[in-house]
């Protein structure tokens, strides 16, 4: 996820330097670092978080000496709390992001909670980065940002399943797995793409397209008419930010 932010950050005019001990690829402009000992005492005004949750109180404690006096943490490791990286960090700003999948090709959705110590500035600073990568909504809290996981940082997982689930029944009418996903993929896209652009609710746009005894209405009662799939995304949402919870 850290590469695939870095690859949308650098669309911005900040210059950004990485310490990656694989020396693995960056996009053009960025530096590259095999070591923390190259950076010789350099100051950023953010230091990035942006490896596994374990290995937090083992590298980050090291890279509060490259923070500039007046500089935020930005850390995108999930499940991460404020508080645990003020144990490996000390008294710094920290400001805690989830991002999802998409935010790869600029069309992500992710959430952003700062501590009390972030300042205006550092705060609108970490939403234009992110911003860069698609859609942000600021919390006040940790806990709205486990809801966020919830809803969003897991939810590409959610329209995947169903997608899935959706081709798999337009091959069961009858059409090649290509043509399926075609027709799937291209429905999905269209009908997200009106909504957005509208102002009319979804039940409204799903009500223009639902003539009284139509095949529209037909299959809307066989996908939801008891509730089911209500109640089934609800109790998706809820796992995730019960495990969401347990994980902090």
């Amino acid at each position: 996820m850290g590469g695939a932010l870095l690859s949308r950050w650098v669309k911005g005019d900040d210059a950004f330097t990485v310490v990656d001990p694989g020396l693995g690829e960056a996009p053009d402009g960025v530096r590259l670092c095999a070591d923390r000992a190259e950076l010789d005492g350099e100051k950023f005004d953010v230091v990035i978080v942006a490896i596994k949750p374990q290995l937090i109180d083992d590298i980050m404690p090291a890279y509060t000496e490259h923070l500039a006096e007046d500089g935020c943490v930005l850390s995108i490791a999930a499940g991460c709390s404020i508080d645990r990286l003020h144990r490996a960090l000390g008294p710094v700003p920290v400001i805690r992001v989830m991002p999802n999948l998409p935010a790869a090709i600029g069309q992500g959705v992710s959430g952003i909670v700062a501590d009390a110590a972030t300042s205006p500035a550092q705060l609108a600073h970490a939403t234009a980065m992110m911003e860069r990568a698609g859609t942000v909504v600021v919390v006040d809290s940790e806990d709205k940002l486990d809801r966020v996981t919830a809803v969003a940082g897991s939810g590409p997982g959610y329209v995947f399943e169903i997608a899935r689930a959706y081709v798999d029944a337009a091959i069961g009418l009858g059409f090649s797995p290509d043509e399926a996903r075609a027709l799937v993929l291209g429905t999905m896209a269209g009908g997200i793409a009106m909504a957005r652009d509208s102002d009319r609710t979804l039940e409204e746009l799903r009500d223009s397209v639902t003539s009284k005894g139509g095949t529209t209405q037909a299959g809307l009662d066989a996908l939801n008419g008891d509730g089911l799939l209500s109640q089934r995304l609800t109790a998706t949402v809820d796992a995730a930010f019960a495990r969401a919870v347990e994980l902090r």
